[in-house]
């Protein structure tokens, strides 16, 4: 047995080409220098903000990231009122986005008919690939309008004796830009919660209903627990895209530095105004002080990346996981595995 063994491996041998052969190498090789290069590009970009920030940081030190101010007239410039604005704009269109992506994802998985899913499947990772200047016009043209004529006098009628929801009505602001930002995270977080969902066993989901179990109980005691950790991860990678939004978010927010409660208000974000001063900048400091605006941007992205990694390790522990997701459809029904 171990001579035909491994006579079939030398006719193997034999039959390999020189091409073959160089294969392995080739491949580790490749694959290597493609990994060098992302490291390499990481290090080069970090290395040319750390740089061209220099300046900015040397007058401003970390006060920079507390200062509201933003004169290019007296070259003094501060960080504060952007971050906020980011993070308020990022924080908010997760909120509603999280929640809405789920919903669509669970719709397609489970109670979409089979000959419409393809179809919404489709429409919906078509929503990802519309270019953010185009949901910014759009956003100017029909949503702005919508919130100040509509949206904002509702909610300033019913909501308004809280901070968040009193001023002047405008077709831009915080609001706008909050749901345009919605629309563009929606689609990214509702197609990898659709994939993760559809990579849980069928055999969890017939076993639970299997067991008396309804389809919101397997819903919520198998589909969600088992698919928990990538839907966080799917979060935490929309909200990254929500932080680095520039050109639709700077077409609808208002660019106008201040930090306010009201949703209706103007505001600006890190990379909006990157994008809507950086070529013309008019002295150095300003220059330097929007690179080191993106530094900071780098760090937040750099730190929900790594987030959302951290997040997407649970879900190579795959048995354990489904072990747990059977253990609490069983228990809906008073059972247990062992």
């Amino acid at each position: 047995m171990e001579t035909s063994h491994g006579d079939e491996s030398s006719a193997f041998e034999r039959t390999r080409s020189r091409l073959d052969r160089l294969g392995d190498p080739a491949l580790k090789a490749i694959t290597f220098v493609a990994a060098a290069l992302a490291v390499t590009a990481l290090v080069q970009i970090t290395y040319e903000l750390i740089k061209g920030s220099r300046l900015a940081f040397h007058r401003f030190g970390f006060g920079f990231l507390t200062s509201q101010t933003w004169d290019t007239i007296h070259n003094q410039f501060g960080a504060l009122s952007l971050i906020f604005g980011t993070a308020i704009t990022a924080i908010l269109a997760i909120v509603i986005a999280a929640p809405l992506a789920v919903a669509i994802a669970l719709f397609l998985t489970e109670l979409a008919p089979k000959p419409v899913r393809a179809l919404l499947g489709a429409l919906v990772e078509m929503l990802a690939a519309i270019p953010s200047v185009i949901l910014g016009l759009w956003g100017i043209l029909i949503l702005g309008p919508f919130v100040q004529n509509q949206l904002e006098p509702f909610l300033g009628s019913t909501l308004g004796f809280l901070p968040f929801f009193r001023g002047q009505t405008s077709p831009t602001g915080i609001l706008t830009a909050t749901l345009v930002l919605t629309i563009m995270v929606v689609p990214i977080v509702a197609s990898v919660t659709r994939e993760l969902f559809m990579t849980v066993p069928p055999e969890l989901r017939e076993g639970a209903l299997a067991l008396g179990a309804t389809r919101w109980e397997m819903v919520r005691g198998v589909l969600l627990p088992a698919a928990r950790p990538g839907i966080l991860a799917a979060v935490a990678l929309g909200f990254g895209r929500a932080v680095g939004e520039a050109m639709a978010v700077l077409m609808v927010i208002g660019s106008q530095i201040g930090i306010h409660l009201s949703l209706f208000g103007h505001s600006d974000t890190l990379a909006a105004r990157i994008a809507g001063q950086y070529n013309g900048a008019s002295t150095n400091l300003q220059t330097s002080s929007l690179v080191y605006l993106a530094t900071i941007l780098l760090v937040i992205s750099l730190a929900v990346n790594i987030g959302a990694q951290l997040l997407i390790r649970p879900i190579d522990r795959r048995p354990r996981r489904q072990r747990i997701a059977l253990d609490r459809a069983l228990e809906t029904q008073g059972m247990s595995a062992d």
